[in-house]
C-alpha cells in the first residue's frame, strides 16, 4: 500500500514527537541503554512498548531484546534494579523492577512449537532483525535502539499501525505454526486496539484453527481474558468464531448460533449474547463510576445463555422454548471454566449470575412479597450488584415501550431491595437464633436436628423479617413441639 511523500512524512512526525516523548518521561531508557553499552551488549525497546508509545497508550511497563543471555542480564541489572527475578529464565527472559516500573528482558531468539507440544522450545536469535521477524504482528516488531534511539522498523509495522491493520511479519501460517497462540492474539489485539486482522492471517486462522490444541488451557484462558476486557471485545469473539478457534476452547459460543430466539428478537441466540455482553459493558459504571472492566459480569453476560441448545423445545403453534436453561446454563459454565483453569472464587462468582439471570422475571409487575425479595437480594450475596447490570443488559427487545417498561420494573425492585435493606443486611440473612443458641434452648447437642432448626428460622426470617430473640425462642419451641420431640 503506497502513501505519499507527505502522509509518510507527517507519520513519521508523530513518531518521532512520541518517542521523544517517551524519553522525557522514562529516563531510565537513556540510562539501561548506556549501562548495557558499557558491558559490550545491545538492548532495544521492542514490541508493545513501541507500539503503544506511538499510539499515545501509555507505556507502563518495558519490555526490551538483548544480545545478553540471562546470567549476563542478571550480572547487569541486579545491582541497579530494586528487584530481578528470573522464573522465566529458562525462556530466555528476566524481570526487574526499578522505582515501580516493571522491566522485562528477552535474550533474541526464536519460539516454535512441534506437532505434540503445549510449550514452545526456545533458541536464542543471532540478532534484532532475526528476533522481529519471528514475533507475531508487524505492530509489534518495531523496536528502538539504545541509547542512540534508532527507530527499526524492518517490516513497515508503522504504516500497518496507521491503517489499523494486522498482519504477520511473514507467511501467516509459519508465524502461527511457531506459536498457535498468535491466532487468538489476532482476535484480541483486533479488540484492543480497533484493527482489522489481514485476510491472509484470518484465512491461516480458519485452516489451522486446531493447532490451539497443543497450547496449554492457562495460557488460552489469560489470551481469553485479556480478550473479555478489552474496550469492545464483540468483534474478536466474532472473528473466534468465524475461523472456527472458538470451538476448539469454548465451543458452547459458536452453538448459539444454532438457536432461534424464542422470542424472535434476534437472528439467533448467538447475536443476542454479544448484545447483552455490549449492554453489560456499558452498564459496568452504573452503581460505581470508577468502577474498572469487570471480567466476572462480562463473561456471564457471555455465558448466560449457554443452557439454551440443551433445553430447547418446540411448543405447539410453531413456539421455542428453553425451560430451565439458567439452571443448565451454570453447570455448563462451571464445567468449561474449570476446563479453562480458572479459579474457584471467579467460577463461582461467575456461574452464580448465569443461573440467577432469570429470576428477576418472576417478578412481573411487581407481585413478589417481601420475603420473596429477601430470598432474591439472599442469594444473590455479594453478587447482588452485578445481577442487577446482567439483568439490565439482558433486554434486548427492539420495542421501546417494551424495553422502558422492563427498566421500570426493574427499578421498582431495586428500590424494593433498597427499602428494606435500610432495616436489615439482605445480602447475609441469618436466623435470629445461631446454632449454639438453638442448642441451649432445646437441650440437644450438635447434629441433625440443630440444622433443621436453623433452616426453619431461616424460612421464617425470610418470611417475616427480623423477630426478637423472645420471639425468635418461641418459635423455635412451637416448631419443636410440633415435630414431636
Amino acid at each position: 500500500m503506497t502513501r505519499s511523500a507527505t502522509q509518510m512524512q507527517v507519520l513519521h512526525a508523530a513518531r518521532d514527537a512520541a518517542l521523544e516523548q517517551l524519553r522525557r518521561d522514562r529516563p531510565v531508557l537513556d540510562e539501561l541503554g548506556q549501562m548495557f553499552a558499557a558491558a559490550g551488549h545491545q538492548v532495544d525497546l521492542v514490541g508493545g512498548s513501541v507500539r503503544d508509545a506511538i499510539l499515545g497508550r501509555g507505556v507502563e511497563d518495558l519490555d526490551f531484546a538483548t544480545d545478553a543471555r540471562p546470567e549476563q542480564v542478571i550480572a547487569l541489572v541486579r545491582p541497579w534494579a530494586d528487584a530481578v527475578w528470573d522464573v522465566g529464565a529458562r525462556f530466555g527472559t528476566i524481570g526487574a523492577e526499578s522505582n515501580g516500573m516493571r522491566l522485562e528482558f528477552t535474550t533474541y531468539r526464536s519460539d516454535r512449537y512441534d506437532a505434540q507440544s503445549r510449550k514452545p522450545q526456545v533458541e536464542y536469535g543471532a540478532d534484532l532483525l532475526s528476533d522481529l521477524g519471528r514475533r507475531d504482528f508487524t505492530v509489534n516488531a518495531m523496536a528502538v535502539r539504545l541509547p542512540q534511539w534508532q527507530f527499526v522498523d524492518p517490516f513497515d509495522g508503522l504504516l500497518d499501525l496507521a491503517v489499523k491493520r494486522l498482519r504477520t511479519p511473514g507467511a501467516p501460517a509459519d508465524s502461527f505454526s511457531d506459536d498457535p497462540l498468535r491466532m487468538m492474539r489476532a482476535a484480541r489485539l483486533s479488540s484492543q486496539l480497533g484493527m482489522s486482522v489481514d485476510a491472509q492471517a484470518v484465512d491461516a486462522m480458519a485452516n489451522m484453527a486446531e493447532r490451539i490444541d497443543v497450547v496449554s488451557a492457562e495460557r488460552v484462558r489469560d489470551e481469553l481474558v485479556k480478550l473479555i476486557m478489552s474496550p469492545a471485545p464483540r468483534p474478536g469473539l466474532q472473528l473466534l468464531v468465524d475461523t472456527g478457534l472458538c470451538q476448539r476452547f469454548l465451543p458452547e459460543v459458536p452453538a448459539l448460533a444454532l438457536e432461534i430466539d424464542e422470542h424472535h428478537r434476534h437472528k439467533d441466540v448467538y447475536e443476542h449474547s454479544l448484545t447483552v455482553l455490549d449492554q453489560a459493558i456499558h452498564l459496568e459504571t452504573a452503581h460505581e463510576p470508577a468502577i474498572a472492566a469487570d471480567f466476572v459480569l462480562r463473561f456471564a453476560a457471555l455465558m448466560h445463555d449457554v443452557g439454551k441448545p440443551k433445553t430447547r423445545r418446540l411448543e405447539p403453534g410453531g413456539g421455542v422454548s428453553f425451560h430451565h436453561h439458567e439452571v443448565v446454563g451454570a453447570k455448563i459454565t462451571r464445567k468449561r471454566m474449570q476446563a479453562l483453569r480458572f479459579d474457584s472464587k471467579t467460577i463461582d462468582e461467575v456461574t452464580k449470575l448465569v443461573g440467577l439471570h432469570l429470576r428477576f422475571h418472576g417478578y412481573g409487575t411487581g407481585e413478589w412479597t417481601d420475603a420473596a425479595v429477601r430470598r432474591y437480594a439472599r442469594d444473590a450475596g455479594d453478587q447482588l450488584l452485578r445481577l442487577h447490570k446482567l439483568t439490565r443488559a439482558d433486554s434486548t427487545t427492539r420495542n421501546r415501550r417494551k424495553a422502558a417498561a422492563l427498566q421500570r420494573t426493574y427499578d421498582h425492585l431495586e428500590q424494593r431491595i433498597s427499602i428494606l435493606a435500610q432495616a436489615e443486611e439482605l445480602a447475609a440473612i441469618r436466623p435470629d437464633l445461631d446454632g449454639n443458641q438453638i442448642m441451649s434452648i432445646l437441650g440437644i447437642g450438635p447434629g441433625r436436628d440443630v440444622g433443621r432448626a436453623y433452616n426453619h428460622l431461616l424460612e421464617l426470617r425470610m418470611d417475616n423479617g427480623p423477630m426478637s430473640q423472645q420471639e425468635a425462642t418461641e418459635a423455635l419451641l412451637a416448631w419443636w413441639e410440633s415435630q414431636g420431640s
